[in-house]
């Protein structure tokens, strides 16, 4: 299994390829810190940040003594492979292969490391994720929600809350362990990873980017490669160090907001406009109260900046650049349930072939 000394020299690390993206990875920082995290933050950004970003991402750095830069280039399929299936999602998605590059970090001399979204804040000392047991060749994750609230053309036809892992848990404390026995227990979210970076992984994992004929068709592509590549090789954590946005009404039997540590703020992002006063903001106007959490962070990280400071100018021009959302669009779905879980044939509408 995993053995961890006590100085194995461990990190934090998340990617950023634009400006866009600066506030979330700031006020990620500030929550490391408020949270006290022993481990340093490396920050892997591209030339997309911009010179103005990248200056005041430095500027943060040198203030805090936490965030350490590190510039990485694109990583980007080879010709033929350039995803297709990811486009019916989101275009944001077409820079997340250079998030592989987190494995690199073992050219900075670190042997342990956690890769986190910028679109993610910390409410509780995340450190004990470092805990998870798990052999040093394998990595570590939360389950994927594969639930569609609202709907989604693009979603596969599996993605149905009777195929969710998180749908046979009963309470906060529970974690969705299985990985084999339908499909989409076998997809994992790509938002959060442990894993122990090593020169020898970096090369394998490279072989596989660079020969295999599946990239053109992930879905979610750093997500989709990771449970390819770590198939079998995958150890389940629990939903509270990747608390998606939206569980507190997808999966209100596993949500408690005592236990969360690490929430992820997906889809609309909270520095994109404020919440209204109404208690409004969000996706559909849903996540206001969970918006004001981030706005929390973001007005206490305000307090350690001086008015003329680089990185303030430049997070001044990148956030609440949009009006506050005034409108909730009333939510339908109902909460997947023990009974929805049926034989994932069913679910599929297969015939029996034995009919």
């Amino acid at each position: 299994m995993g053995s961890v000394t006590q100085d194995e020299p461990t990190c934090w690390v998340t990617l950023v390829t634009k400006p866009s993206y600066l506030p979330g990875v700031i006020v990620l920082a500030h929550s490391l810190d408020q949270q006290n995290s022993q481990y340093p933050f490396v920050v892997q950004y591209t030339d997309g940040l911009g010179e103005e970003g990248i200056a005041a991402l430095q500027s943060e750095a040198a203030r805090t003594g936490r965030i350490v830069p590190s510039h990485v280039s694109l990583l980007l399929p080879r010709q033929g492979q350039e995803n297709t299936a990811g486009v019916a999602v989101a275009e944001r998605f077409r820079d997340t292969f250079t998030k592989l590059r987190a494995f690199e970090v073992y050219k900075q001399g670190f042997t342990r490391a956690c890769f986190l979204d910028a679109d993610m804040a910390c409410f509780q000392n995340p450190d004990t994720v470092f805990d998870t047991d798990m052999p040093r060749d394998w990595i570590a994750s939360t389950h994927a929600c594969i639930c569609t609230p609202d709907g989604a053309s693009w979603a596969p036809a599996a993605w149905q809350k009777g195929n969710c892992p998180y749908t046979p848990l009963t309470s906060p404390e529970q974690v969705a362990e299985d990985t084999l026995s339908r499909p989409t227990y076998g997809l994992l979210n790509g938002g959060l990873f442990l894993f122990y970076p090593t020169e020898e992984l970096w090369i394998r994992m490279m072989g596989f980017f660079n020969y295999t004929e599946r990239l053109k068709d992930y879905q979610f592509p750093d997500q989709d490669f990771l449970a390819d590549f770590y198939r079998n090789k995958w150890k389940p954590i629990s939903w509270k160090y990747n608390a998606i946005k939206t569980h507190p009404y997808v999966h209100p039997l596993i949500w408690d907001r005592d236990l969360m540590v690490i929430l992820h703020y997906i889809v609309d992002k909270p520095w994109e406009r404020r919440v209204s006063p109404d208690g409004i903001g969000g996706h559909k106007g849903r996540d206001g109260e969970i918006h004001l959490w981030w706005e929390q962070i973001y007005d206490d990280w305000l307090k350690t900046q001086k008015s003329n400071s680089t990185t303030l100018k430049t997070m001044s021009k990148l956030v609440y650049t949009q009006e506050p959302v005034t409108e909730k669009t009333p939510l339908t779905f109902i909460p997947g349930k023990l009974e929805d879980i049926k034989p994932y044939a069913e679910l599929m509408g297969w015939e029996d072939p034995t009919k």
